[in-house]
């Protein structure tokens, strides 16, 4: 990279040069011509070894000797040299010209490609060539797109889909149940049972007892289950509350129950996060004084999850978004416009907020 930049140097400089030539006047030029060579006789006549031809030399000979006589001047090269250079010059030239191969595509569309193989690890360079052409009228081919996909990584060789990929697809029809316990101000031990749907994170039920028998569990999971949403699996633990007769119920109701292995919580992951975040975020800075006040509670509470509460497994996003929601979006990304204030909603006494934005 130095190297060519060195010859664009010299040749720019002999290139003013040649031009503040072209402004004197002929009869000077004629006498330095003579001057010259009257020198390289002299170098001739002593056999003085001149100094090693660079390649910015090369080319300004080598563009000089089109426009004279140049046998007669040539002294530091033999003149089958000087055409060697000239070969060389249009060698390089015609494959400069002649280059093999197809040009380049546009970076956007190269882009665009990569980004279709990310967004779809089972597709080949087939089906993107296809889809390039069909939707977006692209002609592209195949074995172009093969050459701007990226390689996948050394510990996914296939590029088939990940495991989150199949989780997510699985998650529509999958809901899961567990149960927590609440001490109220009189000590008395209340029991909660939730159900969370796996897909959205959202809360579909819960209720509070303190005595949460079989018959009593099956009529909330009928509750729970409903027949708007077609769910396929019924995922809860080992706990002797499940009983066989709950468990034939749910299964009546087309459903499949998977039940957790022993001991192992992060079978029910998703269903034991809620409840430890039901816990740090509600029932910890609270004493319940009765049943129905712990309900009330969780009502609250459940409905500021559901529709107010930022999920990060969500992208961040809500469970239950509002209809109406629909945030503007500001001019500046750290500032709000002058006609926009923000609205806070208390949640559980204050304890926490949702904030929305409001006209000034």
């Amino acid at each position: 990279m130095l190297s060519a930049f060195s010859i664009i140097v010299r040749l720019a400089w002999d290139l003013l040069q040649w031009c503040g030539l072209l402004l004197r006047p002929r009869e000077s030029l004629e006498a330095e011509i003579l001057f010259l060579r009257r020198q390289l006789a002299l170098y001739r006549e002593r056999g003085v070894k001149p100094r090693r031809v660079d390649a910015a030399t090369r080319v300004t000979l080598t563009l000089l000797s089109r426009w004279f006589d140049w046998r007669s001047a040539l002294v530091i090269v033999r003149p089958e040299t000087l055409i060697g250079w000239h070969r060389a010059g249009f060698r390089l030239w015609w494959r400069w010209k002649c280059r093999s191969g197809r040009p380049p595509i546009p970076k956007e569309l190269r882009e665009l490609i990569r980004r279709m193989a990310r967004e779809n690890p089972a597709w080949g360079q087939e089906r993107i060539a296809n889809e390039l052409l069909l939707k977006l009228g692209l002609q592209v081919s195949p074995r172009t797109v093969g050459k701007y996909m990226p390689r996948p990584a050394p510990g996914r060789p296939r590029g088939d889909q990940r495991w989150s990929t199949f989780l997510r697809n699985h998650a529509r029809a999958i809901i899961a149940c567990d149960f927590c316990v609440a001490v109220t101000s009189t000590f008395r031990v209340l029991y909660v049972l939730v159900v969370i749907e796996h897909h959205s994170s959202r809360l579909i039920h819960f209720n509070v007892t303190a005595h949460p028998t079989a018959q009593w569990t099956r009529q909330q999971l009928r509750e729970a289950v409903g027949y708007e949403e077609q769910y396929a699996y019924l995922l809860h633990d080992r706990d002797s509350i499940f009983s066989t007769e709950v468990d034939e119920c749910i299964q009546r109701l087309g459903l499949r129950v998977l039940k957790s292995l022993p001991r192992s919580p992060k079978a029910n992951s998703i269903c034991e996060r809620v409840i430890g975040t039901l816990r740090r975020e509600c029932l910890d800075w609270l004493i319940p004084l009765s049943e129905a006040h712990l309900r009330q509670t969780l009502k609250s509470w459940v409905a500021h999850y559901n529709r107010g509460r930022p999920h990060s497994a969500l992208g961040p996003g809500v469970p239950d978004p509002p209809a109406d929601l629909s945030v503007p979006l500001s001019k500046s990304r750290h500032r709000l416009d002058d006609f926009r204030s923000v609205h806070g909603e208390p949640i559980l006494g204050g304890l926490h907020h949702e904030y929305s934005l409001a006209r000034a």
